[in-house]
């Protein structure tokens, strides 16, 4: 793919990137591609998520092909989550921007620290005249 289609992403691509590819999606794929899931185990895996989000993205995620659900017949019912297929297709993508964000963390930081003492100076430099 070009940079130029890259760059004209619209419509149901773009959907499906945004459904698949937020912060919590990644970390429910990543969690699923270990193994099935059950939600209470999901959520403690997943630091941060709210019990509504984390519904709301495995529902998106059961829609769009990449997770399957079952209820499993027991007192209490549960229900078990567990990647698909399809699901298993981003488990090397999610792996690599994993990777990446580990490996870019350091100059990514730096850079916002340049940025924000920059940001200061200005600031100082428009009080200081004033």
């Amino acid at each position: 793919m070009s940079r130029e289609e890259l760059s004209r992403l619209t419509g149901a691509r773009r959907e499906l990137l945004d459904q698949t590819l937020d912060k919590w999606s990644i970390s429910v794929l990543a969690v699923l591609c270990d193994g099935p899931q059950r939600f209470g185990r999901l959520r403690a895996e997943i630091d941060g998520i709210t019990q509504k989000s984390l519904s709301q993205t495995l529902r998106r995620l059961e829609r769009n092909g990449m997770i399957h659900r079952r209820v499993i017949d027991a007192s209490p019912i549960a229900v078990e989550y567990r990647i698909s297929d399809l699901g298993r297709t981003l488990e090397a993508p999610i792996t690599a921007l994993q990777e990446w964000a580990t490996a870019a963390l350091p100059a990514v930081e730096g850079a916002r620290d340049a940025y924000d003492d920059r940001q200061d100076a200005a600031i100082a430099e428009r009080t200081w005249r004033s």
